[in-house]
């Protein structure tokens, strides 16, 4: 999967390079396993990981909105039967203006 290209095709602003090279590689390990590789919408425990070890932990979120995010990123991802953690990961910290996370300095 070419996830440079998925992350193009579903961000909202221009793609911040510096911050997806970041984040692939923090989520590298991730990435190359099979069963962790997609996130799965229609699985509500999977959908909790994401807003505990993601935004809660990852991006230091604490805002009632996360859920609402979780969804409104699913649901502009629904054309994708494999939803790429990546390209997930990456909308929700461009939703939050958190992407200067993942660029090193």
């Amino acid at each position: 999967m070419d996830h440079l290209a998925d992350v193009k095709k579903f961000a909202k602003k221009p793609l911040n390079e510096a911050a997806f090279a970041g984040m692939s590689k923090s989520y590298a390990l991730v990435m190359g396993k099979a069963d962790t590789r997609y996130v799965a919408c229609s699985d509500p425990a999977e959908l909790d990981r994401v807003r505990e070890n993601f935004l809660k932990k990852k991006l230091g979120l604490k805002t009632a909105d996360l859920d609402a995010s979780i969804k409104a990123a699913c649901e502009h991802m629904k054309a994708d039967k494999t939803k790429s953690r990546l390209t997930f990961y990456y909308l929700l910290a461009e939703h939050y203006g958190k992407l200067d996370l993942f660029v090193k300095k």
